[in-house]
């Protein structure tokens, strides 16, 4: 039964042995160094680079969405990285005045 279910996992088309297995597989690095980012003081953010990322992930999840058969794996992976990057552009933003004051990151040094 489930040497069954495997090898039907195996040979389905959103299987393992398709890129439609592999590419959410490796898209997840994006997110991954994106929360690694999130370490990262708000002077050190570029901002073109940030709203790149976020209308490159824009751009997939919306592929993700209309290729058929619907690629949920890929959306998520996507979504979650576009999470992470608004929250950079916000962080920058907000640094470089573009949401009211700039303001300075308070720091476990200056508690």
């Amino acid at each position: 039964m489930a040497s069954a279910a495997f090898r039907a996992f195996w040979n389905s088309p959103v299987g393992p042995k398709t890129t439609h297995f592999w590419g959410p597989v490796s898209n997840s690095s994006l997110f991954i160094s994106g929360m690694i980012d999130t370490q990262k003081p708000p002077e050190m953010i570029s901002g073109n680079m940030t709203g790149a990322l976020c209308v490159a992930s824009m751009l997939l999840m919306r592929f993700a969405w209309m290729v058929q058969p619907r690629n949920y794996l890929l959306l998520a992976c996507h979504a979650s990285n576009e999470t992470v990057q608004l929250y950079q552009l916000s962080r920058w933003a907000q640094y470089h005045g573009y949401l009211g004051e700039p303001t300075k990151e308070v720091t476990a040094e200056d508690e």
